[in-house]
């Protein structure tokens, strides 16, 4: 078990870097002046390879927190409301991650209508998810 604990931990970090990192890129992106389009599609690369990159980390560690939790039963049976507060972060940081598909998306078809300010706000949710995860993980408040 503490194998699988410990490959989903690495899987979680990794992919909650490529969540702090895409919005960062859209804030660049924003910013971008117009006619400036090698600038704008070098970004739009970065952007798009590591959203890949992010999605494929994501994979391992879904299959290994469910793992954690139907094999092993971890945060199964009573006194374990934390786990039922975890898994609502885990389906926001899913919503998240495809709210940045489809900004990405709206970036690189010109139809976006945000700007570098809100990408900079958006780039700071994935934060407060990870602190939720880990104090309802480590502290088990309920």
């Amino acid at each position: 078990m503490l194998w699988v604990k410990a490959f989903h931990i690495v899987f979680v970090a990794s992919w909650f870097a490529g969540l702090f990192y895409l919005p960062r890129i859209f804030v660049n992106l924003a910013m971008v002046p117009p006619g400036s389009d090698a600038e704008r599609e070098r970004l739009l690369l970065m952007a798009r390879k590591l959203l890949r990159f992010t999605t494929l980390l994501a994979v391992p560690a879904l299959v290994l927190g469910g793992v954690l939790w139907l094999h092993y039963g971890i945060g199964r049976g009573p006194g374990n409301g934390w786990m039922h507060a975890k898994l609502a972060v885990v389906l926001l940081v899913l919503a998240y991650h495809h709210a940045c598909a489809a900004q990405l998306r709206r970036l690189r078809d010109g139809t976006s209508v945000r700007g570098h300010v809100w990408y900079r706000w958006f780039n700071e949710l994935p934060v407060l998810l990870l602190v939720a995860a880990v104090v309802l993980v480590v502290v088990k408040p309920f």
